[in-house]
């Protein structure tokens, strides 16, 4: 049976508009960008983008929206294995596979001062993520150091992104990623046997 053809037109035009969006965003700043903006430039008229969404910022947010669903179905599909190993190793690259396969929206978002919403997106996907990790594998007694942790590595798992990018990937991913599991485990198992030192 043939889907809806409505159906078909809605995510065609909807996946253009993203597109026009981010082309847009790499010329000019997001305040800048007018609904018109990006009709024009997808050639779609704006009663079509009403259709869709209230305005830009509901089209960036939905764009945004799409790439944290995809991370998070990678994270569920290795966190088994994740627990298995007790290692982020396999969790870590096919994400990172994944923000190459998407460089350029990624850096688009990382340089835009008004897509720090996916900045902190991120810091939540990591948190609730990695927050049952470290029960697992520290059984840490202050919740806060968790949650000190999880930021730590997610901005820092940021940064590195988009040096890496901002470099072109000059660094062979497998060093990268070596670097990253490095950093991650180092500053947990540093964090919770100090913290073990200080409960005796």
């Amino acid at each position: 049976m043939l889907k809806n053809p409505e159906d078909r037109r809605a995510r065609r035009s909807r996946k253009l508009l993203k597109e026009s969006l981010l082309e847009l965003m790499k010329q000019k700043t997001f305040a800048d960008i007018s609904v018109r903006d990006v009709t024009d430039a997808a050639d779609m008229n704006r009663g079509t983008f009403y259709l869709h969404y209230s305005g830009t910022a509901e089209l960036l947010q939905s764009l945004e929206e799409d790439l944290l669903e995809e991370i998070q179905a990678l994270v569920d599909a290795h966190m088994q294995e994740t627990v298995a190993v007790g290692s982020v190793a396999p969790v870590f690259e096919p994400v990172l596979d994944f923000a190459v396969e998407h460089r350029e929206t990624c850096a688009v978002l990382f340089t835009s001062s008004e897509a720090s919403g996916f900045f902190q997106s991120i810091q939540r996907l990591v948190h609730e993520n990695g927050t049952p990790l470290v029960r697992a594998w520290f059984s840490p007694a202050d919740p806060r150091q968790t949650d000190y942790l999880l930021n730590f590595l997610a901005w820092g798992f940021i940064g590195l992104l988009a040096e890496w990018f901002e470099k072109d990937m000059a660094l062979p991913k497998a060093e990268l990623l070596a670097a990253a599991q490095r950093m991650a485990e180092g500053a947990s198992a540093a964090l919770f046997a100090q913290e073990g030192r200080g409960r005796k």
